[in-house]
């Protein structure tokens, strides 16, 4: 029983370490945004996107989520690719490249070969009611399909683009997710959401008006493609 407490109170203080990183590169997007009075999406939100994804992994592995589990790996590389169509993977340390690519693929055969904090077994065990699973994969799948969105249309402009399309799927993924933490009673999850259906709306705010041309302000310094690439 001591051991199961421990393994619970590690999995939330890494979990809340990752909301706040999170939250953070919000905030970061956020502030920027807001100065700019556009949608600026800045290199270190991609940075810190894919360490606290990697945390989330982690916490995943000891909640025993497949639905948390399942879109932080997916969000993972896609985090990893957006920082390659930004130019800036290569700028990293090869460490740093070289343990992005290993930690993800250690975290996940120790996974399945199973250890007394986390396990595949353990996971297929776990008893979260069906109709409760089925709301987290549908949020985690919306959410999940705004960054395969972008990742497309990014592709697609050979070079990383959040339109307004990708913030109106970010809204209604992390509101179903709310709804599924809130059952679940995950307070990690929680913490993270609720800040961020606020950031996606300002977004959306924001984005609208650029488009329509209204935009207040304009930076004499930010080029055509700054609302979009740092």
């Amino acid at each position: 029983m001591k051991s199961l407490l421990t393994t619970a109170n590690v999995a939330l203080v890494i979990g809340l370490v990752s909301q706040l990183l999170f939250s953070s590169r919000i905030v970061l997007q956020w502030i920027q945004s807001e100065r700019a009075k556009r949608v600026l999406v800045p290199t270190l939100f991609w940075q810190i996107s894919l360490v606290s994804s990697l945390l989330m992994i982690v916490y995943g592995l000891l909640r025993h989520d497949p639905v948390i589990l399942g879109a932080q790996l997916i969000s993972y590389a896609i985090y990893v690719r957006n920082l390659q169509l930004l130019g800036e993977w290569g700028k990293l340390s090869a460490g740093f490249r070289a343990a992005a690519y290993v930690l993800p693929v250690a975290l996940l055969s120790w996974f399945v070969a199973g250890n007394r904090h986390f396990s595949l077994r353990a996971m297929l065990g776990t008893e979260i009611p069906g109709g409760l699973l089925l709301l987290g994969t549908v949020g985690q799948a919306i959410f999940l399909l705004r960054f395969v969105y972008q990742w497309i249309y990014s592709e697609r402009r050979g070079e990383s683009s959040l339109p307004l399309s990708f913030w109106v799927i970010s809204l209604v993924g992390s509101l179903l997710i709310l709804a599924y933490a809130v059952l679940r009673r995950d307070v990690v999850l929680i913490i993270g959401n609720v800040f961020g259906t606020v950031v996606y709306a300002r977004n959306m705010v924001l984005l609208r008006r650029e488009l329509r041309g209204v935009s207040p302000v304009v930076l004499p310094h930010v080029n055509s493609k700054s609302n979009i690439r740092s």
